[in-house]
């Protein structure tokens, strides 16, 4: 499988396709001439979004500022357009890695193609790469990550409503809520 490698894309997102509770998540790199569109879990994107937050604060306490980093997306960054169709599947991500290019100063998110091996594997052992399996490698300057997390938060809020006692999400009929000993809510 090939690697795809975007170094400052025209366009790198998350969406979905389908219904809420029904939905499935893609990360989206487009460039001219080319789009990958790789699948990934509801959870991925929110740790996802959560750690490149923080490896943004990181950067730009340690910098004192000096980082081409801002403290917030900046204004119309935020790219809320739909997933360029037609979405076709060219993986589905495994593991993902993030850091800091400091010459460069850009994030630098790698997707690794999903493994029979990984559900069984330990997660915190290191991961070999397998020139056999797909690898997504995005680079980004400090404002479209930050507006890359503002939408993938988004995009995962707007999934169904969760249970004010629970967490769990809502069904449009409800669910059976732990938390009311298997009485549904």
């Amino acid at each position: 499988m090939p690697v795809y490698d975007y170094d400052g894309p025209r366009r790198f997102v998350v969406g979905t396709v389908g219904e809420p509770g029904q939905r499935t998540f893609f990360l989206q790199a487009v460039d001219p001439g080319r789009v990958t569109s790789v699948a990934v879990e509801k959870q991925q994107v929110q740790v996802l979004a959560q750690r490149i937050e923080e490896l943004l604060d990181l950067v730009l306490s340690r910098s004192g500022g000096a980082a081409a980093v801002p403290a917030l997306a900046p204004e119309g960054s935020v790219d809320t357009e739909p997933l360029q169709a037609p979405i076709e599947e060219d993986f589905r991500v495994g593991v993902m890695s993030l850091a800091w290019d400091s010459e460069r100063e850009r994030v630098v998110i790698e997707a690794l193609q999903i493994t029979e091996a990984e559900g069984v594997s330990d997660p915190t052992e290191a991961v070999e790469a397998d020139p056999s399996l797909g690898m997504l490698r995005v680079a980004l300057d400090g404002a479209a990550a930050r507006a890359f997390v503002v939408r993938a938060e988004a995009v995962v809020q707007a999934g169904r409503p969760s249970c004010p006692f629970c967490g769990d999400p809502l069904d449009p009929g409800g669910h059976v809520c732990p938390r009311a000993n298997g009485y549904r809510r």
